[in-house]
């Protein structure tokens, strides 16, 4: 399912009829294209792995802050 819909879009990308948004704008990028299949097969219910999660920006050690602050 999710192999096949990816394939579709990639293809579509390739001969520069793929679409994005609102907006319409062309897709030339190969990650948006595979999000895009991948976002097609998650509605008609085909089994697809979540989206992975955005990681937290990482803190600055209390030493760096006082380094940067003097």
């Amino acid at each position: 399912g999710a192999s096949k819909s990816v394939e579709r879009e990639m293809r579509a990308m390739k001969e520069g009829k793929l679409r994005s948004g609102r907006s319409k704008k062309k897709v030339t990028s190969r990650k948006q294209a595979i999000a895009i299949g991948l976002s097609e097969a998650r509605e008609a219910g085909a089994k697809v792995p979540n989206p992975p999660k955005k990681k937290s920006a990482k803190k600055t050690s209390s030493k760096t802050a006082r380094k940067k602050a003097a």
